[in-house]
C-alpha cells in the first residue's frame, strides 16, 4: 500500500488547473482516482458507472462490424475502455484537448485503463473536440471522415458547460455538423450530469429521427446516498 494520499499530475490548461490524484478510501477499501479542475470535482473511479454506461449504451443500437467510434473526453478513460471491449469495434479516436490527459494514459497512472493507451485500435488525437466539429472533423488524414458512433463526455451538462465556447455546440446548428460526421443510422450519445432537460431533447429531435433520454442510477459512497446521471442517446 502506498500513501493515503498522492498528486500524480498537475497542470495549469487554458480552462483552468486540473489535477490527478489518487487517494486511499479506508470506507472502500481501495485506492479511488480523482481528476479536480480548479477546486472542482470532475470525475473519480469511486462510481464510474455513467461513463461506462455511455459507451454501452451508445454503441448498443449498432448493427454490423467494423465500427468507428469518436470518444470526445478521454478523462479516467471508462469510456473509450468499455468501447474497446465490444469486439465489433475496428478503431477508436479519443479527441482530448489537454495532452496531459493523454500522457496520464500512456504512463499508465491509471491501472483500471491498462491496455487503452496500447491497443492498436486506439489513436489518440489533441485537439478541441467542438472545435473538430465546426471545422473539418476528427481525422487530420481525412478532413470529414465519417464514424458509427460519437460518444461525448466534457462538460457538465448542455447547459453547464466548462467553457463558453462550447454552447453552440448543443444548438440545432451544432449538432447538425456533429451528424454530418455520422455515417447513417450512426448513434450520438452524450454524458450529463443534470437530469433529463426537456429543452435539449427538443433540440436533439430537430436533428436526428430518434433520441432517448436514459437515467442512469448508482450508488455514490463519497456523499453516502443514491446519485444519477444522464445519458441521451440519439441515432442519425
Amino acid at each position: 500500500m502506498g500513501a493515503r494520499f498522492e498528486e500524480l499530475a498537475w497542470r495549469e490548461t487554458p480552462i483552468g488547473e486540473i489535477s490527478l490524484r489518487r487517494r486511499r478510501d479506508p470506507a472502500l477499501d481501495s485506492d479511488v482516482y480523482e481528476v479536480k479542475l480548479d477546486d472542482e470535482y470532475l470525475m473519480s473511479s469511486a462510481f464510474p458507472v455513467a461513463e461506462i454506461e455511455l459507451a454501452r449504451l451508445g454503441l448498443t443500437p449498432l448493427t454490423g462490424e467494423a465500427l468507428d467510434v469518436v470518444v470526445g473526453g478521454l478523462g479516467l478513460g471508462y469510456t473509450a475502455r468499455t468501447a474497446l471491449e465490444d469486439p465489433r469495434v475496428r478503431s477508436l479516436v479519443v479527441v482530448e484537448a489537454i495532452e496531459d490527459v493523454i500522457d496520464w494514459h500512456r504512463r499508465d497512472l491509471l491501472p483500471f485503463a491498462a491496455g487503452l493507451a496500447t491497443d492498436p485500435r486506439t489513436r489518440f488525437v489533441r485537439a478541441d473536440f467542438f472545435a473538430a466539429v465546426a471545422g473539418d472533423g476528427f481525422d487530420d488524414d481525412e478532413p470529414g471522415r465519417r464514424f458509427h458512433a460519437v460518444l461525448l463526455d466534457v462538460d457538465h451538462s448542455p447547459r453547464q458547460v466548462l467553457h463558453p465556447s462550447h454552447a453552440p455546440f448543443y444548438t440545432v446548428g451544432g449538432l447538425r455538423r456533429l451528424a454530418a460526421l455520422l455515417h447513417p443510422e450512426g448513434v450520438f450519445a452524450l454524458w450529463s450530469n443534470d437530469p433529463p432537460d426537456p429543452a435539449f431533447q427538443r433540440t436533439l429531435t430537430e436533428v436526428f429521427p430518434t433520441s432517448v433520454a436514459h437515467v442512469v442510477r448508482f450508488p455514490n459512497p463519497l456523499q453516502g446516498r443514491e446519485a444519477a446521471n444522464t445519458v441521451y442517446v440519439a441515432r442519425h
